[in-house]
């Protein structure tokens, strides 16, 4: 059972990880493209809205699964009350 809250817990480290990685990825993608915007010349439609919108999306769901209500704790009252479900106790 302590495996099991090991990996539950290195589940959730490594998607607090990969969150605040995609966060350091939009930043930097969104730096260049803005670059690239301002050096086209081309600055009456501003194009980096529609990428820096998808990206902002799935940085959304990404932070919904690290830090969302999935991602709560789980306490040793918690595991010990699924332990008798499933142990037919209640």
């Amino acid at each position: 059972m302590n495996e099991d809250i090991r990996d539950v817990a290195r589940k959730r480290i490594k998607a607090k990880r990969d969150f605040w990685n995609l966060l350091l990825v939009f930043g930097v993608i969104a730096i260049i493209m803005n670059v690239i915007w301002l050096m086209s010349g081309y600055r009456t439609y501003y194009w980096p809205t529609w990428p820096m919108i998808g990206f902002a999306i799935a940085l959304f769901f990404t932070g919904i699964g690290a830090y969302g209500p999935g991602s709560k704790p789980i306490s040793d009252s918690a595991i010990d009350r699924e332990i008798q479900k499933l142990n037919g106790e209640g």
